[in-house]
């Protein structure tokens, strides 16, 4: 099914001028000529545009409040958007609202190791964190591989994880307070440096809900101490079942490394290329364990992991002896999706979850599915926490292609739920997998979701027509649900 967003509404469109006008009273921080726009018609999906009415760049709590209540009272949509690498489409914006940049958050405002936290605004990129700790010999856990560039605010939005979140988890394992500003204007203040907070978990409830709650103006997160010992080994298997069974026994066995990561051979060799990272071309998956933790337990863990990966045929296996080796193996797997550019003039990123013990198998499906749509595949996963992310390359400018690999991507989140596992691990659901949300839930599931919707923003007016489905049926019998009885999506636009 093609994706699609709400119609856009001519009146506020019309009243572009007016709407412009005053927001300038909030703010002179306003983007709305057709060329000044451009930059924000998409994300890191890539695949997928639409021009905003105009962008606005806040540059206080205050003004996002009185941004998003003047909207609230005039019925303008609003898209927030951090730092736009996304790759689910949470960021595209509608053709009558307002996208509200959050690029002028971007000030690390504490960093308290008494408390072992930092403090920071939504639009500092992920690995500023680490960078303005790591001279007391601290860091921030999760890290995706984007950490360079995306912000904390988006990875709470999504509840990014990365390398490290078999061990040390994903954000909501490392936040520990936010403050957003609700659709009415609304400012509230949720956890903070304390470790537990009474009532409700609403800051596990916003972690992870793409910008549809609130706007995240100010996060608090949890640093830690770096280990004594890290090290690393890259681990080569003649097949990638090999390479995920390999992962199962590891995890059975009680061990748990701070990171495990697959690449198959495709990946392989095109990371290799970019980064020069002294891969094995010869073998067919790649399996990348790092431990860490005292110098001889860490010792320990890897003369038991290499045990276990010779009983699975293991093929090739090298150990660090120093950080900048240890280094050197994370070199190519950071720097995969860019990598991949070289593969195909296109390639869609997918994000799912399974439970480790499918690995093997999905990973045989992914293959007979690449050959049903004659696409190649490049395939690179957190292993360790089951967290996919099947590089599908294809060709934007045929038409033909990219149905195919809009297909492709969809068969194999359609396997991942059939296994047991879920439709995103850490990019969400945004427009990309929006119309497969009823493979995962009913009618009841997706009701109670939207009543939680609800009562943060009654009049869906915050980044509307993204997570869920507007026409969907879920239900057993087939019941179908279609919008105010209405079925007014038409296709967003594609390059």
């Amino acid at each position: 099914m093609p994706l699609k967003l709400p119609e856009a509404d001519t009146t506020i469109i019309q009243d572009k001028k007016i709407i412009v006008q005053d927001l300038f009273k909030i703010t002179r921080n306003i983007i709305h000529s057709d060329e000044e726009i451009k930059p924000y018609e998409t994300d890191g999906l890539s695949v997928y545009r639409q021009k905003p009415i105009a962008v606005v760049l806040p540059e206080t709590t205050e003004q996002v409040s009185k941004i998003l209540k003047y909207c609230h009272n005039k019925k303008i949509k609003v898209v927030p958007r951090g730092a736009g690498t996304g790759l689910s489409g949470g960021s595209i914006p509608l053709a009558d609202c307002i996208l509200m940049g959050m690029g002028k958050f971007n000030k690390i405002l504490e960093t308290d190791f008494d408390n072992r936290c930092v403090v920071a605004q939504p639009c500092v990129a992920n690995l500023a964190i680490t960078q303005a700790v790591q001279h007391r010999d601290f860091y921030y856990a999760p890290d995706p591989s984007s950490q360079l560039a995306c912000s904390i605010g988006g990875n709470v939005a999504e509840n990014s994880g990365g390398v490290h979140s078999l061990k040390y988890g994903t954000t909501t394992n490392n936040l520990m307070g936010v403050e957003m500003v609700l659709m009415d204007g609304t400012v509230l203040k949720l956890g903070g440096k304390h470790l537990d907070s009474e009532g409700y978990d609403f800051l596990g409830l916003v972690t992870g809900s793409e910008g549809l709650l609130g706007v995240v103006t100010e996060v608090t997160v949890r640093i830690l101490k770096k280990p004594e010992s890290v090290r690393a080994v890259l681990i080569g298997f003649d097949s990638i079942e090999d390479s995920g069974n390999c992962v199962a026994d590891i995890i059975a066995k009680g061990i748990v490394p701070a990171g495990m990561e697959i690449m198959d051979k495709p990946l392989i060799i095109a990371t290799d290329n970019y980064a020069k990272a002294g891969y094995p071309r010869n073998v067919e998956a790649l399996l990348i364990v790092e431990l860490d933790g005292t110098t001889s337990e860490v010792d320990t863990l890897i003369d038991k992991v290499l045990d276990i990966a010779k009983m699975n045929k293991a093929s090739y296996n090298r150990a660090s002896n120093s950080d900048e080796e240890r280094m050197r193996f994370w070199k190519g797997r950071k720097a995969a999706f860019t990598a991949c550019g070289v593969l195909a003039p296109d390639y869609i990123c997918m994000d799912g979850s399974i439970p480790r013990n499918k690995l093997a198998d999905v990973l045989s499906y992914i293959s007979k599915l690449s050959k049903k749509y004659k696409l190649d595949v490049a395939n690179c996963f957190h292993a360790g926490d089951g967290n996919l992310h099947p590089l599908i390359m294809f060709d934007s400018n045929d038409p033909v292609e990219m149905k195919k690999a809009e297909d492709f991507g969809a068969d194999i989140l359609k396997y991942c739920v059939k296994v047991g596992g879920v439709l995103s691990g850490e990019h969400g659901i945004g427009v990309e997998k929006r119309e497969l949300m009823c493979e995962m839930f009913n009618d009841n599931d997706i009701q109670q979701q939207l009543n939680i919707k609800n009562a943060f923003d009654s009049e869906n007016l915050l980044n509307p027509g993204k997570v869920f489905p507007i026409l969907h049926r879920c239900a057993e019998g087939g019941r179908m649900h279609i919008h105010k009885g209405k079925d007014k999506f038409p296709d967003l636009p594609r390059f």
